[in-house]
């Protein structure tokens, strides 16, 4: 039995940095690890059940550490009986001891939200945190939430939950919104009757954790449909149950595998997540060759041709793999553009590649058109959230000289060590204090 696990987490007070050299060779193989988008969730709705759950392929990442912290605060038991696996009971939970720090500190934590609906009625909550990629408000949970019979106060700091009313309803969600949809879905899973989430997303986390809660009991209909029906139930079970691999550390890999002259062997991806990121990663010319459904094999593509990308809700192009697929169009011959409709501050990463040498012109928050092929160079770097970081990585993997990224702590709230997986493929990249 395994008691103590070392996640080599970094302390937020000692800053460190990754100092990389670009332009070496990246050959061999390489594992993805758990979903961090489909491991909050499920996390969450463990508190659904006062019975014992395993849950297996979690990514030792600092937004789902903190998110175990803040659930063992409250009351759950955790034992962790594998390095990337934890057995959770939820049964002596007490809401006077939530940590309201912890929950400002990453944005999984809004998560909770529908799950203690469900099962403790009334609460108060501090808002979340997360990513600088501009407002992201929840007026669309909040909304919903008042259809289903709740009511709610707020305030600067905090929102005041009062569920004790909460009832079945046809709710319509004014976007497709990926975190209001899982709520939703965990609120309605402890209610008799029927509740119908019309603009409901599809993305992968929603349907894994559609899965999850079907082994618990809660029945649900069109979980690939943008028209969910749940029939939730009074006392739902303890289940086993795998995260599924990581979509966008998948396309991470698969860029990085086609930036330098190697080859790169992906593992354990889920096939049916990555089409459209394939499609079009095919489209700008990166050689990708499917070995099977949990793997694929990418080689080095000197030849890159300009792309128009937007990122749109699943099925589409994944807004998370936006910042990744910009680094890249750096190197294809010619003008491409990228669009993310939804957040104002995605593209703030732009201005540190511009710092690297690229040419890209910032159109309006949302677009930028990105003019190639420009040799990047090594420079001081800084990250503002996961996926900007993890491009930034990308940037210096290719770039020439040493380029040292600051505040990476960022990437490492959504990658499980990616410089020890970097380095083993053959990446010149060192975690060092600065």
């Amino acid at each position: 039995m395994i008691k103590t696990i070392d996640f080599g987490r970094i302390s937020l007070m000692e800053e460190k940095v990754f100092i990389i050299h670009g332009q070496k060779p990246l050959r061999g193989e390489v594992e993805i690890s758990g979903y961090k988008n489909a491991a909050g969730p499920i996390l969450a709705a463990t508190l659904l059940s006062d019975e014992d759950f395993i849950i297996k392929n979690l990514p030792l990442v600092e937004d789902i550490l903190n998110l175990i912290e803040i659930l063992e605060k409250l009351g759950s038991k955790v034992e962790w009986i594998g390095k990337n696996s934890i057995k959770i009971n939820n049964k002596n939970i007490d809401l006077n001891n939530i940590d309201f720090e912890k929950i400002k500190q990453s944005r999984v934590s809004v998560l909770l939200i529908g799950s203690m609906l469900a099962r403790f009625g009334n609460f108060k909550i501090s808002r979340p945190g997360g990513d600088r990629i501009g407002l992201r408000p929840i007026t669309t949970h909040l909304d919903a939430f008042k259809k289903l019979g709740v009511r709610l106060e707020e305030d600067s700091d905090y929102y005041y939950f009062y569920g004790d009313k909460i009832k079945p309803e046809t709710l319509i969600l004014k976007e497709f919104s990926v975190t209001a949809t899982e709520n939703l879905m965990m609120a309605a899973s402890l209610l008799e009757g029927e509740t119908t989430i019309k603009m409901a997303a599809l993305e992968p986390q929603i349907q894994d954790l559609g899965d999850f809660l079907i082994k618990m009991g809660v029945q649900i209909k069109g979980l690939k449909m943008h028209t969910i029906k749940i029939k939730g139930n009074k006392k739902l079970k303890g289940v086993e149950h795998e995260i599924i691999s990581d979509p966008t550390e998948a396309a991470t890999f698969i860029i990085a595998g086609c930036l330098t002259p190697g080859e790169v062997v992906i593992k354990n991806l889920v096939s049916e997540y990555l089409d459209s990121t394939i499609d079009k990663l095919k489209e700008i010319g990166v050689n990708i060759e499917e070995i099977d459904e949990k793997s694929l094999i990418v080689r080095f593509s000197p030849d890159l041709q300009p792309a128009k990308v937007q990122a749109l809700p699943f099925p589409g192009f994944p807004t998370d793999v936006l910042p990744l697929i910009a680094t890249l169009l750096t190197q294809a011959n010619g003008k491409s553009l990228i669009h993310d409709p939804l957040y104002e501050n995605r593209l703030n990463y732009i201005h540190e590649l511009r710092k690297m040498g690229a040419d890209i012109e910032i159109v309006d928050p949302h677009r930028a058109f990105i003019f190639g092929k420009t040799k990047l160079k090594g420079v001081e770097i800084g990250s503002w959230d996961i996926r900007a970081g993890a491009s930034l990585v990308l940037a210096a993997i290719l770039a020439d000289g040493k380029t040292t990224i600051k505040d990476i702590f960022q990437i490492d709230r959504g990658y499980e060590k990616i410089d020890e997986k970097l380095k083993k493929l053959g990446a010149d990249i060192e975690r060092i204090s600065q």
